[in-house]
C-alpha cells in the first residue's frame, strides 16, 4: 500500500427532491485520528456515517467534515398573515382619507414585511430517512476525495523520504570507512596514556579502568550496525502495508539515538563531522515523517 499523507481536501454535492447539499472534508496532521463534524440543525443523525466513514478510511490526522444543506424556497408553501395585513390597512387608512396616499394595491400589500409567511415543510419519516441516506452517500464521496488527496501527498513524499534514507545510508557507509582507522588511533592514544599513568605510579585498578574506557570508546561497530539495520527497517516500512507514519516516527528516534552515540564515541574530527551531517539528515527525515499517516 502506498504511503499516505495527512493533509488534503475533498468535496461532493447532492440533491434529492427540494433539498440540495454540499459536503466538504479536510484534514491536517495529528498524532491520532480525530473526526469532527458540523451539520445544520436537525441533521444530528449524520454524525454516525461521518465518524464511521472517517474511521474506515484513515488512521491518523484531524479530519473535519462540514455539511451544508438547504431546501428550495417555497417548498413548504406560504400563508397570508391576515392580522398583520389588517394592521397595515388600519395604519394607512387616515392617509388615504386625507388624500396623502393612494389606496394600497394587492401586490404592494403582499410585499410588506410579515404579510406573507413561508410555511416550513415537514418531511415524513420515510422521506427523512431517504434524505439522510442520500447525504450519507455524499459524505462518503467527499471522504473518498479526501483520501485520494492524502494519497497524492503520500506519493509526493515517497521520493523525498527515499532520498533522505539513501543519504543516511551513504553517511553510515562513510562513517564505517572513517571508523576503520579508529583501532590504530586508539592504540596510539592508549599507549601514550598507559605510559603517562605508569610514570605517575598509578595503581593497576586505575590502569584497568582507563583501558576499559578507551576500549569502549574505540568500538563504534555496534552503532554502525544498528544504523544500517534502521535503514533497512525504514525501507521495509515504506514498502509495507498499512499506515507507517507512527512507526517511522519511532524509528527516527532510534536513528538519532545511534547518531548521538556515534558522535560521542568519535575519535576523529572527520567522524564527528560525518556524525553531525548524519544528525542533520535524520532531522530532515523526522520533519517529513510528521506528514505521513
Amino acid at each position: 500500500m502506498p504511503l499516505s499523507g495527512m493533509t488534503g481536501f475533498g468535496r461532493a454535492e447532492g440533491a434529492l427532491g427540494d433539498w440540495s447539499w454540499a459536503v466538504e472534508a479536510r484534514s491536517v496532521n495529528g498524532r491520532n485520528l480525530e473526526v469532527r463534524f458540523r451539520a445544520p440543525p436537525g441533521f444530528d443523525a449524520l454524525e454516525k456515517p461521518i465518524r464511521e466513514g472517517g474511521q474506515a478510511r484513515f488512521q491518523r490526522g484531524q479530519v473535519n467534515v462540514n455539511v451544508q444543506a438547504r431546501r428550495a424556497e417555497g417548498a413548504g408553501g406560504a400563508t397570508v398573515n391576515i392580522a398583520q395585513l389588517e394592521r397595515y390597512l388600519e395604519a394607512m387608512q387616515p392617509y388615504v382619507e386625507a388624500g396623502k396616499a393612494l389606496p394600497p394595491s394587492a401586490d404592494g400589500l403582499l410585499g410588506l414585511r410579515g404579510v406573507v409567511e413561508a410555511a416550513e415543510a415537514e418531511d415524513d419519516a420515510e422521506a427523512r430517512a431517504a434524505l439522510e441516506q442520500a447525504i450519507a452517500a455524499t459524505i462518503g464521496q467527499a471522504l473518498d476525495g479526501l483520501k485520494a488527496a492524502r494519497l497524492a501527498e503520500g506519493a509526493a513524499l515517497t521520493p523525498v523520504l527515499a532520498g533522505l534514507i539513501d543519504r543516511i545510508e551513504a553517511l553510515v557507509a562513510a562513517a564505517e570507512s572513517e571508523a576503520a582507522g579508529h583501532p590504530l588511533i586508539i592504540k596510539e592514544r592508549f599507549a601514550a596514556r598507559m605510559a603517562e599513568l605508569l610514570a605517575q605510579h598509578v595503581g593497576e585498578e586505575r590502569i584497568a579502568q582507563e583501558a576499559a574506557a578507551m576500549a569502549v570508546k574505540a568500538d563504534v561497530r555496534e552503532e554502525l550496525d544498528r544504523l544500517a539495520g534502521h535503514v533497512a527497517a525504514a525501507r521495509t516500512l515504506m514498502a509495507g502495508e498499512g499506515a507507517a507514519g507512527r512507526r517511522l516516527d519511532f524509528l527516527t528516534q532510534e536513528f538519532m539515538r545511534e547518531a548521538n552515540t556515534l558522535c560521542s564515541k568519535s575519535a576523529t574530527s572527520a567522524l564527528t563531522a560525518i556524525g553531525l551531517d548524519l544528525k542533520a539528515v535524520i532531522e530532515q527525515f523526522r520533519e517529513q515523517v510528521q506528514n505521513v499517516e
